[in-house]
């Protein structure tokens, strides 16, 4: 049975990939760990890497999860590694987040200002149902800030150019966080939180790529 190690997003929290199908895989969820003062996305994936015990797995990550997964494939040797809602390189990135990143806005707010929710947020991520709404919220109130500060800083600073052949990207064509035209799946009108609502068509996908 082929083991799938999952990368949740900025907040901690597992809830999302319980409404993907994964059937007959074997599922383990990686758990973020604090990071280091000043410490570099890549020394942060080493680090994170020790909770891999399977040669040659399966990563599978979720927007930022999916930024560090690819950083892990690059130091070990992975079967495939599955984006969903996520970058692959910094050119993913919005100029905009990548300017700010530049300037070092990002470190004048403080990170208790990334947790606020309003109906912004929600436009932003996509959310299509009241119950979508509440578990996004939930995950946001409940993220780490250290956590989330560190996490915000290297998205928008990530320097990644480098494209892994055996990995697959699934993204939706209404992603107003990482706008993206280019994955090996499109789904139409998918938000950034489509791994809740559109999870039917993900699972699908993932049943075919992983069978």
């Amino acid at each position: 049975m082929k083991t799938v190690y999952l990368f949740s997003g900025l907040g901690a929290d597992k809830r999302v990939f319980e409404f993907l199908d994964f059937q007959n895989l074997h599922i383990k969820h990686i758990d973020w760990i604090t990071p280091l003062s000043n410490e570099s996305v890549e020394e942060y994936a080493r680090r994170l890497s020790t909770q891999i015990t399977t040669n040659n797995p399966i990563l599978l990550g979720v927007s930022f999860g999916g930024m560090i997964a690819l950083e892990i494939a690059k130091q070990i040797s992975c079967e495939k590694i599955i984006l969903i809602s996520s970058a692959e390189t910094k050119y993913d990135i919005p100029f905009y987040f990548r300017c700010a990143g530049t300037l070092h806005l990002h470190k004048l707010i403080p990170a208790c200002y990334f947790k606020k929710v309003n109906s912004l947020t929600y436009w932003m991520f996509g959310t299509e149902t009241k119950a979508e709404r509440y578990l996004l919220s939930e995950i946001i109130k409940s993220t780490d800030e250290q956590f989330l500060k560190w996490a915000i800083h290297i998205i928008i600073s990530w320097e990644n150019i480098t494209k892994l052949p055996n990995r697959i990207k699934i993204h939706g064509t209404s992603d107003r966080i990482l706008p993206s035209k280019k994955a090996n799946y499109l789904i139409k009108g998918g938000g950034h939180f489509m791994i809740v609502s559109r999870a039917v068509e993900i699972s699908a996908i993932l049943q075919k790529e992983l069978a």
